[in-house]
């Protein structure tokens, strides 16, 4: 068991739990992810490893509430606990020994940009980054951010920040010069458009791909990736890959394969959720 001893809302439907998860937080690296199982019969759910503190033996999941599964997690409360945590998982960042990275993120992927922001920072790597939300409120560890060097604030609708999307943004840092990598994350489109925003310039981007995942061992095949026409398995061979050889429109055709199941299980959650709640209004009642 896994107990969560901190919780915050960091947007409207984006919570950072602290859990307990001690060899995890020793031995974890950037780039790194968990897989989280609730309870018995819960899905399980890959996450990145946001943060870490091996002094008090924890780890932070940053999770986005978009299905049943995620609006189980969030709905936890501190003292909660959580059954399963699997990892550390996947391949650690490669990290530049020097120069200037650029760490793109899109809502919630920001949280997976920090750790690599972080880590090139302690490396002595000027770190700029780039970071969105539909409006302020969207807008996720831009503080944290600060502590690793620039940060550039986007919102889809100005206000705060600069006006626009993050690939605006990319693009005129590009055109200044002197970018050894790009670091992007968030949705498939946005991860897309930024390796096609870079490729002219020739600047290495790296992705991190937020397959569908079932093991986390490259036994399932459920995260199957085409990279540079070649299969892949991104828990194992991944999550991050050169942007410029990701086939992005397979990957957006292989997210929505089990959407159907996954709307139908939100809303009978919704509906059982509905009737707890009239059920306690008609016990008061009497």
């Amino acid at each position: 068991m896994h107990p969560i001893v901190e919780k915050t809302q960091l947007s409207p439907n984006v919570t950072r739990l602290v859990v307990t998860a001690s060899r995890i937080a020793e031995i974890r690296r950037p780039g790194q992810f968990v897989i989280v199982r609730l309870g018995p019969g819960a899905e399980r759910i890959p996450l990145t490893i946001a943060d870490a503190d091996p002094a008090a033996g924890t780890i932070s999941l940053v999770i986005q509430a978009i299905g049943k599964s995620t609006e189980d997690l969030v709905a936890l409360e501190v003292g909660g606990v959580i059954q399963d945590v699997a990892g550390p998982l996947g391949k650690p960042t490669e990290l530049l020994e020097s120069g200037h990275a650029v760490c793109v993120g899109g809502g919630v992927g920001t949280a997976v940009v920090y750790p690599i922001a972080q880590a090139l920072h302690d490396r002595g790597v000027r770190v700029t980054s780039i970071i969105g939300g539909r409006s302020r409120e969207w807008v996720i560890f831009e503080e944290e951010l600060r502590r690793a060097g620039d940060v550039i604030v986007c919102t889809d609708d100005g206000s705060y920040g600069r006006h626009g999307f993050v690939t605006e943004a990319l693009k005129d840092v590009c055109e200044a010069g002197g970018i050894d990598e790009v670091f992007a994350v968030g949705p498939v489109p946005m991860m897309r458009a930024c390796s096609e925003l870079t490729r002219p310039y020739g600047i290495r981007t790296t992705v991190s791909l937020n397959a569908i995942m079932v093991d986390g061992t490259g036994m399932c095949g459920g995260c199957r990736v085409s990279i540079d026409g070649r299969n892949q398995y991104a828990c194992v061979d991944g999550p991050e890959f050169d942007g410029h050889q990701v086939d992005f429109k397979l990957l957006a055709d292989r997210l929505t394969t089990y959407r159907e199941f996954e709307q139908d299980a939100l809303r009978r959650r919704h509906e059982e959720l509905l009737r707890l709640a009239e059920a306690r209004q008609l016990a008061e009642a009497h």
